[in-house]
């Protein structure tokens, strides 16, 4: 057994150790708003429910361990003293990965994540329609936990209003966990999934995805694609050129008989076998290449 004095490592080391030892973790995808209006989303996995009565909800935006940097989310927090928790499920772990990409300042997580944001009734903070459960929630106080890189804040929120969508209901009006189908965060890119177990969302750290909102709307309505079809779309850096589409259609004789047919759910469904493999490239060359 390794024996490790936490103050004698790199903070970003300790951390991989924390999130790799304590898990899995539930995930807050907090929707805050700027004091100018302007709406955040972003997930956090440093989080969970602490009290019944009153209802307390807990999550920590920490400093970011590269630059000591704070999050918009906590300085929205601090701001106007709202947020609305949003759980994720399986459903929507795609499009949460994109959102926790770091935009600039200004910039809407909602349309980058394709994801719906829809009023609050008690708070200023939208609610994701998508999300399961929604809890929107008045902050009753902020922590800081240090004010290094890798330093917590704790933000205590009182649930003031909860929304749950009817289809995860059991019989007796209480939540089916199978119906809910949550997942949570472990060490590196692992998540778990309570119907399943362990699967793997790789996540850029230092790019950009072009983000949901930059797919065509014809791939973004199409029936074919769900949410995490979108989310796995949007995460991509930058789109293929055209010479690289050109070059996968002449090596992919299958591909080059599907884009023949006028049948735009027969290219949308090739597509998809390369989502489900995870080859994000490949699907967007055979969606760019049948224009």
């Amino acid at each position: 057994m390794i024996s490790i004095d936490p103050k004698e490592i790199p903070t970003a080391k300790l951390q991989g150790y924390l999130q790799s030892a304590v898990g899995p973790r539930p995930i807050a995808f907090a929707s805050t708003i700027s004091t100018k209006g302007i709406p955040n989303l972003s997930p956090f996995s440093f989080f969970n429910v602490f009290s019944a009565n009153p209802p307390i909800l807990v999550f920590s935006p920490a400093r970011r361990v590269r630059d000591n940097t704070i999050k918009h989310t906590l300085i929205n927090a601090e701001g106007t003293r709202e947020v609305v928790i949003n759980v994720v499920n399986y459903d929507l772990v795609q499009q949460t990965s994109l959102a926790s990409t770091e935009y600039g300042d200004g910039v809407n997580e909602f349309i980058k994540a394709g994801l719906t944001q829809i009023p609050s009734e008690l708070v200023k903070p939208y609610r994701v329609k998508e999300s399961p459960v929604q809890f929107e929630c008045k902050v009753t106080q902020i922590i800081p936990l240090g004010d290094q890189g890798g330093a917590g804040n704790l933000i205590l929120c009182e649930v003031v209003k909860i929304h749950i969508h009817e289809s995860i209901l059991d019989q007796n009006g209480a939540i089916d966990q199978h119906k809910i189908d949550l997942v949570s965060r472990l060490g590196s890119n692992w998540y778990s999934r309570s119907n399943e177990g362990l699967f793997e969302v790789p996540k850029p750290l230092t790019t950009l995805g072009v983000g949901v909102d930059a797919i065509p709307n014809h791939i973004k309505e199409s029936t074919v694609f769900n949410g995490n079809d979108l989310g796995k779309l949007g995460n991509i850096e930058a789109l293929p050129t055209t010479e690289e589409v050109s070059i996968f259609v002449k090596e992919n004789f299958s591909v080059k008989g599907v884009l023949s047919s006028d049948d735009q759910e027969k290219v949308h469904l090739e597509a998809k076998k390369y989502l489900n493999k995870d080859d994000i490239s490949s699907a967007w060359k055979v969606l760019l290449a049948k224009k």
